[in-house]
């Protein structure tokens, strides 16, 4: 069950019951878009997503995965065995357990250069979704918010990612300096559907700042998410809400 606050914000009491709603919204993309064989998703790391995707490997049944093309938002650098890998996460929680082509499936290399792997990957998706006045367009683009404000992998301290023309940059984690490869807002902002996916007492206090746009937002990388032609939508559950209100 859910309560629904704004158009764009949907209030789950369970965060199974959140996966169970982004795994319907997900298959009624691809039934609406019938006439497109492919639906391009970008996939986020994080303990949620991860929580939505083994809700998805139980209940397979749920989702047309030959219908999906899937891409990252964001990856660490390193290898796709090595435990903080996003790729890695979502192998073991989700693709194992389920029929996606492998053709399917592009990672974001995250052992190589991460400058190289930026524009590699750019290059990637350039080739494989539709351009969108000149801008690559994904169908759906999940997303996470950290307790610090921060968005894939653009961090407070990073705000050159939000304004920069490529499609993907390296980034660099302003605590442990662990290098990263992220997405670009301006990527992110282009797609059909952008989904937020926050839940947890943790998150509450940055989410209403975010929301809200309270004293300070300007410097929240989640706060600039905007969906500039398309739709964004917000599942919280009630814990990561509860200063909404």
């Amino acid at each position: 069950m859910y309560t629904m606050t704004q158009q764009n914000i949907r209030i789950f009491n369970s965060v199974s019951g959140l996966a169970g709603f982004f795994t319907g919204f997900l298959q009624q993309h691809i039934d609406a878009n019938a006439g497109q064989p492919i639906v391009s998703v970008a996939l986020s790391g994080g303990s949620t997503p991860r929580t939505i995707f083994e809700y998805m490997a139980a209940n397979p049944e749920r989702i047309s995965w030959d219908k999906l093309r899937l891409f990252w938002g964001d990856e660490r650098c390193v290898g796709p065995g090595h435990s903080e890998s996003n790729y890695r996460m979502v192998q073991e929680s989700l693709l194992k357990h389920v029929a996606v082509p492998d053709n399917n499936v592009f990672r974001i290399k995250g052992e190589a250069d991460p400058a190289g792997e930026a524009a590699r990957y750019a290059s990637v998706v350039s080739h494989m979704l539709p351009d969108h006045g000149g801008i690559p367009r994904f169908d759906l683009v999940m997303l996470g918010m950290g307790d610090d404000g921060h968005t894939a992998s653009i961090f407070p301290g990073n705000r050159q990612l939000l304004h920069s023309n490529n499609l993907f940059e390296p980034a660099t984690h302003p605590t442990t300096g662990q290098k990263r490869i992220t997405a670009t807002l301006r990527l992110i902002n282009t797609a059909r559907n952008i989904v937020f996916l926050v839940t947890g007492a943790a998150k509450a206090d940055m989410l209403a700042r975010v929301i809200k746009k309270k004293e300070g937002w300007e410097l929240l990388p989640a706060a600039h998410v905007q969906a500039a032609q398309g739709k964004l939508l917000w599942l919280l559950d009630e814990d990561a809400a509860s200063l909404l209100g």
